[in-house]
């Protein structure tokens, strides 16, 4: 058994060029994977920016040597997903084996402040399940046509397909998107946020019968984590840390109609330093991570992704490239 670490890039939180530097080192570092935000506004305004992740994301690719790279993108309205799948075969064909896609729902965010509605779940949900069909047959298919209930191809014909095979995931906190992700997906990305309350639960079987019922073998199928940390030796600035987050922590904020930072920010107030401490990583010290890694690994998971939003990033990266990950290395392959 193996497991793969991966550095969330959040174009959120910090200006493209810092993120470059962090790709950079936490490569150095031995992270296995580079994770990029994709948003058109942030979780927060206060100190907050909105890079561009596919131009940051073939940049970091030309900065780097062997991770593997690429987003969270949620294909709504802001992007048909023919677009999607000729961007990242694109990146696919300049960067063969170090490019993959996940897809998720979306929020408002992406959407409303460029005029654009906020469909309903149930809607966002098709929309992503027609996404996946037509990415793929992009990817492998000639002149396709595809008549969906909200997107269409006419003989469409990605003339520079990928060289390699692209990894697709689908990001999942609920049932109804992990089995998608077992229908059709390489893995599924859901959120250490509700992974104690739902994985088991909820995703699992659903991942699995969606495998089934596309015929497949849900062992095959990559379970990945997404973990907000913040490391630090000094416990309090470790959750202080965690402060510009806590709007992902607001009740319903996923699927509300909320799209502006400084309203979003607002919600995030009602925000206590209880509720972080209970559903944040926080990190001191190499035994309190390699703890909480191994509770994942128990499950199954085969990727654990960090989302730091530790008081200083090139602290966190080098404490987990140093003191972490050759624990791990060591242990699994034994």
């Amino acid at each position: 058994m193996t497991c793969r670490f991966g550095f969330y890039a959040a174009h959120e939180q910090y200006d493209p060029t810092r993120l470059l530097d962090f790709a950079v080192k936490a490569e150095r570092y031995g992270f296995d994977t580079v994770w990029s935000s994709d948003h058109f506004h942030p979780w927060a305004h206060t100190d907050a920016n909105s890079g561009f992740a596919w131009i940051w994301l073939a940049t970091a690719a030309d900065r780097t040597q062997k991770v593997t790279l690429g987003t969270v993108t949620p294909t709504l309205l802001r992007y048909h997903p023919g677009v999607v799948a000729q961007a990242f075969a694109t990146l696919n064909f300049m960067y063969p084996n170090r490019i993959f896609l996940c897809l998720a729902t979306g929020e408002a965010m992406n959407e409303v402040p460029l005029g654009l509605p906020w469909p309903p779940y149930k809607e966002r949900l098709a929309r992503l399940e027609e996404s996946l069909v037509i990415i793929k047959r992009l990817w492998m298919e000639n002149f396709i046509d595809f008549e969906g209930k909200y997107y269409r191809l006419r003989k469409a014909n990605l003339y520079t397909k990928p060289k390699t095979k692209i990894p697709l995931y689908v990001a999942a906190n609920g049932p109804s998107a992990a089995y998608l992700a077992g229908k059709y997906a390489d893995g599924l990305l859901t959120s250490g946020r509700v992974f104690d309350e739902k994985f088991k639960p909820e995703l699992l079987p659903a991942l699995e019968r969606g495998a089934r019922d596309a015929e497949r073998d849900p062992s095959e199928i990559e379970r990945i984590v997404h973990i907000i940390t913040s490391y630090d030796e000094d416990y309090d600035k470790a959750v202080e840390g965690c402060k510009f987050w806590n709007a992902t922590m607001v009740p319903g904020i996923f699927n509300a109609e909320v799209y502006d930072p400084r309203i979003i920010e607002e919600k995030a107030q009602s925000i206590t330093k209880e509720e972080v401490i209970k559903k944040r990583f926080i990190v001191t010290s190499e035994e309190e991570a390699i703890k909480k890694i191994e509770s994942y690994l128990k499950f199954g998971i085969r990727e654990v992704e960090f989302l730091s939003t530790s008081p200083n990033q090139d602290k966190f990266i080098k404490f987990f490239g140093e003191k972490v990950f050759p624990y791990f290395r060591s242990t699994l392959r034994e």
